[in-house]
């Protein structure tokens, strides 16, 4: 299982100076400090809203551009990284032997895309509708899965969970158009208004693809989808990762789901090996008998509409601009697409991105960085085993094996060792639909082509140009790519403690994952096994679910809360990030005091720097998307960890009666 999210700053003696920033190089990129003042909203009580305290000011000043449901730090940065491909791109398109200049000429030819119209997906099209009866159905499911067009389930080969040296072929529920099955469920006033959208998109599709009586189908697939999603599992059971560790023989398979051809499905993608792992096992039950019910012709307009979503942006305008006009604007309230350049940057890194990557952490990613974030890391990791020696509540033989998933840990900063080999992969400069074509089967024969191979653990599942970072539990990794080291997740020439309430509470949080409700399931090895005791499992039990009552109490939107279990592991990994992230930068004063600059303590630095990582605006329809289909908190409940730390009441004193003050006694704390 593998969890997304961020990164610190190097271990840095503070300086006893009063007025200044650690640096006497060069000043920090945001303030005096590395911290934005001008973005704060003093008018604010820290204790009433840390988040608009920190970072108020900022929010009014920063409206969203049309472009994007949201707006903040990530999507600055976001920004940056796309200018710096552009560059990148932009030079390589006149080399006649670049590959990625082929492929980024062939996405900005717009002229050509729109003069061949549909004529590079009508063959796949015309498969689609050659399909006479349920006898080749499950042949063609699995054509689409190396197109790379969403199914009624989703076939990937990675790691067996419970022997992390061997991969296997895994499938999960899939088969709907909506972002999750509470949008064909719920019973509200928005969801209604969703799910009459999605019906006229569905229509408006079959459309543009020239098919006839489209209202008639449409409603016929929105039934399908909708009895379909009766049967799948929610979010928070499919996260749970004992839950959706099914090892099925083939054969068992086909006897619980015996509605669809399994046999015939696989043997298409060239998987022989009968061991699978199913997620959802009775959802695979419930839609394969679905599926044998459905009318065929439904069945085929299912994957019609899931073929030209999968490739919207590479054909006609017209129909992107519909696809967009629905997940983009209706759903996620973004009233403008990106300009072509910059879909084109997304169409690289999905495609092309460590052939680009290599570029880039050249170009962008100095050795000085990759070293003092090698620094931080280390740390984290040292504070890390000083808090699992802390712990009252876990077991000395847990603590033990604790130690030792740690020591088992490998950092990947910045970039991989081993890059990607495209040079199966043939790409053309007049032929974007070819290109993303065979793009997608040349990433699924990657993907199967693994099974009977030794565990890839070189592999990266992020370009460098991402502003994220990640936890990998089976292969015991937690990985930064270049582009989040920066500001102001990261500042060289910044006050530590800005540097470790940013970056190092995102290191911390995705060291975090590895012992969150689900990453503490896998051992040293990653191994999903119980490796510790009853009672430590009971005790840890007990503090999560404050955790989850404390987050379920969240009321972004009259009626609509945050979801608490849903939102469990993101939430551990800020609470025990941040907390990791403190004690490193405790650590790294060396037993001095830190110093006061603006007036500020060391440890107001760190919260505010946690706080301002977290700026971010967002669209109302977006927000009510994410409180659906989103693992992690709106941003502002994320800053709101604060509250669970007594540092931050001895820093900044709040008010006892202040909203977000907690009592000791109902402070969370597990790592």
């Amino acid at each position: 299982m593998v969890f997304a999210m961020q990164y610190p700053a190097f271990a840095q003696t503070a300086k006893t100076s009063t007025t200044t920033p650690a640096s006497t190089t060069a000043k920090p990129q945001l303030g005096t400090y590395g911290f934005d003042t001008a973005g704060m909203d003093p008018t604010v009580k820290p204790g009433d809203e840390f988040y608009d305290h920190a970072n108020g000011g900022w929010a009014r000043s920063h409206p969203i551009p049309a472009d994007k449901s949201s707006f903040g730090m990530f999507t600055v940065l976001d920004d940056l990284s796309k200018t710096r491909t552009r560059e990148i791109l932009d030079a390589a398109k006149g080399d006649p032997q670049s590959k990625v200049g082929a492929a980024y000429a062939s996405y900005l030819d717009a002229a050509t895309v729109e003069a061949k119209g549909l004529a590079p997906i009508t063959p796949w099209l015309n498969d689609i509708k050659a399909l006479k009866d349920r006898k080749g159905y499950a042949a063609l499911v699995a054509k689409a899965a190396r197109n790379g067009v969403k199914g009624p389930f989703a076939l990937y080969v990675g790691q067996d969970d419970k022997a992390p040296d061997a991969y296997i072929a895994q499938m999960t529920q899939s088969g709907l158009g909506m972002p999750d099955r509470d949008y064909y469920l719920t019973d509200s006033e928005k969801m209604k208004a969703d799910r009459a959208a999605y019906v006229a998109h569905l229509t408006k599709m079959l459309e543009l693809a020239g098919e006839n009586n489209a209202a008639a189908r449409a409603t016929a697939l929105m039934a399908l989808e909708t009895d379909i999603a009766k049967v799948h599992w929610t979010r928070v059971d499919s996260r749970d990762a004992d839950k959706t560790y099914n090892k099925m023989t083939l054969t068992e398979l086909a006897k619980a789901a015996p509605g669809f051809d399994f046999a015939a499905f696989l043997k298409a993608n060239g998987i022989a090996s009968t061991d699978l792992l199913i997620a959802q096992p009775t959802a695979f039950t419930g839609t394969a008998a679905i599926l044998a019910k459905a009318p065929i012709d439904v069945l085929k307009d299912a994957l019609l509409i899931r073929s030209l979503e999968a490739y919207a942006d590479v054909l006609p305008d017209a129909i992107g601009a519909q696809n967009f006009a629905f997940y983009g604007t209706t759903l996620s309230g973004t009233p403008q697409r990106e300009d072509r350049w910059k879909r084109g940057i997304n169409f690289m890194k999905a495609n092309l991105g460590e052939e680009v990557g290599k570029v880039y952490v050249a170009k962008y990613f100095p050795p000085e960085t990759k070293a003092a974030a090698d620094a931080l890391v280390k740390n984290v990791l040292l504070a890390w085993g000083r808090r699992i020696d802390g712990l009252s509540w876990m077991s000395a033989e847990a603590k033990a094996r604790a130690h030792k998933k740690l020591a088992a840990f490998t950092p990947k900063i910045g970039y991989p060792d081993q890059w990607r080999d495209y040079a199966g992969l043939e790409i053309k400069a007049d032929d974007l639909f070819g290109n993303a074509l065979r793009a997608k089967q040349f990433d699924f024969a990657y993907s199967v082509g693994k099974l009977g191979k030794p565990i890839y653990r070189w592999e990266w599942g992020m370009t460098p140009m991402e502003i994220n970072a990640y936890a990998n539990f089976g292969m015991v990794e937690i990985v930064f790519p270049a582009a989040i080291l920066q500001p102001p997740f990261f500042d060289p020439n910044a006050d530590p403690a800005v540097n470790y309430g940013g970056i190092g509470a995102v290191i911390g949080h995705e060291l975090s994952h590895h012992f969150d409700d689900q990453g503490s399931k896998y051992d040293e090895t990653g191994k999903l096994v119980q490796w510790w005791t009853d009672q430590d499992v009971a005790n840890f039990k007990a503090l999560t679910g404050k955790l989850i009552t404390q987050y379920d109490a969240y009321e972004p939107f009259p009626g609509e809360h945050v979801k608490g279990a849903l939102t469990l592991g993101e939430n551990i990994g800020d609470l025990g990030g941040l907390a990791v992230a403190l004690d490193a930068y405790h650590a790294s004063l060396g037993g001095k005091p830190a110093p006061v600059i603006d007036g500020t303590t060391g440890d107001q630095r760190f919260f505010l720097g946690w706080a301002q990582v977290w700026r971010r605006n967002d669209r109302e329809a977006r927000l009510r998307q994410l409180l659906v289909i989103d693992p992690h908190s709106p941003s502002r409940y994320r800053t709101d960890i604060v509250r669970n730390f007594d540092a931050w009441y001895d820093a900044f004193k709040p008010a006892a009666d202040g909203k977000l003050v907690l009592k000791p006694e109902d402070r969370v704390k597990i790592w």
